[in-house]
Order: structure tokens, then C-alpha cells, then sequence
């Protein structure tokens, strides 16, 4: 009898062994199919495809001069503004928080819902917690007399911004 429980602690020993070989060389393999693929994944890098930075934005001839043109504010986050010296292209993102402003006519004021910042039309900043001027885009005519925006080439500082390539000179 002391030999049939023997030969069953022998047997279950024996189960028990597999099981945690089983288990451990499981883990082990896991552990290198993770790493694998890791290493494999390194080859493909992850990118982001972004928007091209540069636009089209209509002819010289669709913006009056005074007005502060809102159409492309929707796609684009610029404002189109032509005055006596001539266009340029206001990026519409708070230089506060980053939040966009709306452009109120009757007042002649740019104003952030958010945090409260005024703007003139120009884009210097007069009121509220933004620390500096809205930025304008670099603009351009290309051959064909349409207005390119470039928003990667962007100035806010009062003198810079108020020269080309930040104003485009129309005669």
C-alpha cells in the first residue's frame, strides 16, 4: 500500500513538472515573440500626415480694401485682411491658449470666447491674458496672380510683420 501511494506522489509529480515546464517555457517564448515583434515593428516607423501648410487664396481682386474676410478662417484658421498698404494673412489661434477668435465687426475687434483677449484688426494684442500679438502668415503671388499663404513662415513681432513676405504690397 506504501508503494501504491508511492507510485501516485510519483505520478502527480510527474503531471505537476509538466505543468510548470509547460509554463515556464511558455512565458520564455512569449517573452521572445514580444520582443520580436517590437524589433520588427521598429522598422515601420509611425508617421502623421498633416495637411500641406500652403494654400491657395483666391486673387488679389476678391478682397476689399477694410474688410476682414472670414472664409477661410473654417478650413484654414486665417483671416484674409486688405487695408491701404496692402494683404496680409492673420492666423486665428489665441496666442493665449491656443482657442479660436471670432471676428466682430461692429466693434473692429478680434475677441477670444475663451479667455476673454482682444485684438485690433491688425492683430496687436490690447486687452485680456494673451501675452503677445495674433501671428500673420507668409503670403505670396504665385505666377498665375493668385494669393499663396504659407502658415509654416509666421511673424508676430510689430516692425517684421508689417514687411514682406508678412504683407503682400499692392499698388
Amino acid at each position: 500500500m506504501a508503494r501504491a501511494a508511492e507510485a501516485l506522489s510519483a505520478e502527480e509529480q510527474g503531471t505537476r513538472r509538466r505543468l510548470l515546464s509547460f509554463l515556464g517555457w511558455g512565458s520564455f517564448a512569449s517573452f521572445c515573440g514580444g520582443v520580436t515583434i517590437g524589433s520588427l515593428r521598429f522598422f515601420f516607423p509611425r508617421i502623421l500626415y498633416e495637411p500641406s501648410q500652403q494654400f491657395i487664396a483666391g486673387k488679389p481682386e476678391d478682397y476689399q480694401v477694410g474688410e476682414v474676410s472670414t472664409r477661410m478662417k473654417k478650413e484654414q484658421r486665417v483671416w484674409m485682411i486688405r487695408n491701404e498698404q496692402g494683404i496680409y494673412a492673420l492666423i486665428s489661434i489665441c496666442t493665449h491658449l491656443g482657442c479660436t477668435p471670432i471676428w466682430h465687426s461692429a466693434e473692429n475687434r478680434i475677441k477670444c470666447p475663451c479667455h476673454g483677449s482682444n485684438f485690433l484688426v491688425d492683430g496687436q494684442n490690447i486687452a485680456g491674458p494673451a501675452p503677445s500679438p495674433l501671428f500673420r502668415a507668409a503670403i505670396s503671388l504665385d505666377l498665375a496672380g493668385n494669393i499663396v499663404v504659407d502658415k509654416n513662415q509666421k511673424e508676430n513681432r510689430p516692425g517684421n510683420r508689417d514687411e514682406p513676405p508678412f504683407i503682400l504690397p499692392l499698388t
